[in-house]
């Protein structure tokens, strides 16, 4: 079995979740400060990613951080061109944890209108697909963001993921599609059903040969996503925490069967730079072993 089979296969079948380590520019200070590191502690956009991956590092090298529960992880665009353990970023958690590499490709979001976020222009994309084919990524990620119940702007939030997913299979990579609906939108649950109704006639137009992985924010409803989750040309159904606690996206992921975390903020709370490396493992296999249980409930 070909490297890229056997982690599709892992994503497809395999008992566990995907562990967002994604923070970019504008998220950084914020993941920072949460995990104790004051913005007084560096000075420049150098030192401030320096930092973050100090953070990145000790998670995926820490005992707690294996294959047997962390089916995969999104990594930033620098952490791709760095290292963990001092192997390249990619290859370290391939090869030595048995996750899957993920990169996250979107430059961040356009202005709102019509009550969403496009994705800004990826400038260089093709270059940037074929450098993580290359380094051995499984797939990319892409993230827009829907905060009203606009038909017209929830239909342009799809056509563009899924012109840009297109791009990525081309490319010999899966893409996951996220149109992350705002968990504070006053019409959450219309949303909802929208945007069901819209991926739905979109993945029926796709091969199941190289389907794609949706990631989605935790439905008001229980169970409202049961139709993408068995769809065939979607390999995986994954939910990013959006703001909710690790307790309350853990509780509402439970009651969702057939989808598993990808979290980003919930993962990592409560680690702390302060803490030693006990402290730090014992905490982060505390949350891992939450997350692992509410992905397989």
């Amino acid at each position: 079995m070909s490297i890229n089979q056997e982690q599709r296969e892992k994503i497809a079948s395999g008992q566990g979740f995907i562990a967002a380590l994604d923070q970019s520019g504008g998220s950084t200070p914020k993941a920072l400060k949460l995990y104790g590191v004051d913005e007084s502690e560096y000075s420049n956009e150098a030192q401030m990613f320096a930092k973050v991956h100090q953070m990145r590092e000790r998670i995926v090298t820490s005992p707690a951080f294996t294959g047997a529960r962390v089916l995969g992880a999104i990594l930033f665009e620098r952490t791709l061109d760095d290292t963990f353990a001092g192997q390249e970023a990619a290859h370290y958690l391939w090869n030595t944890k048995q996750v899957v590499p993920f990169l996250k490709i979107d430059k961040g979001l356009e202005e709102e209108a019509n009550g969403v976020q496009l994705l800004k222009p990826i400038p260089g994309l093709a270059a940037l697909l074929a450098k993580a084919k290359a380094k051995g990524v499984f797939g990319t990620k892409e993230r827009s963001v829907i905060k009203a119940n606009n038909a017209a702007g929830i239909a342009a939030v799809l056509d563009q993921q899924f012109e840009l997913a297109q791009q990525v299979l081309d490319a010999g990579l899966v893409p996951i599609i996220e149109p992350e609906v705002d968990i504070k939108a006053a019409d959450k649950e219309a949303i909802e059903a929208e945007l069901k109704k819209g991926l739905l006639a979109r993945l029926d137009k796709l091969d199941p040969a190289t389907p794609v992985i949706l990631k989605l924010t935790l439905p008001s409803v229980d169970g409202f996503f049961k139709e993408l989750v068995d769809h065939p040309s979607v390999l995986k159904v994954v939910a990013l925490s959006g703001g909710y606690s690790r307790d309350e996206a853990n509780a509402r992921l439970a009651r969702n069967p057939g989808i598993i975390a990808s979290f980003s903020r919930a993962l990592t709370e409560g680690l702390s730079a302060q803490q030693s490396d006990a402290q730090f493992n014992a905490a982060l296999d505390a949350a891992i072993e939450s997350i692992y249980r509410a992905s397989i409930a």
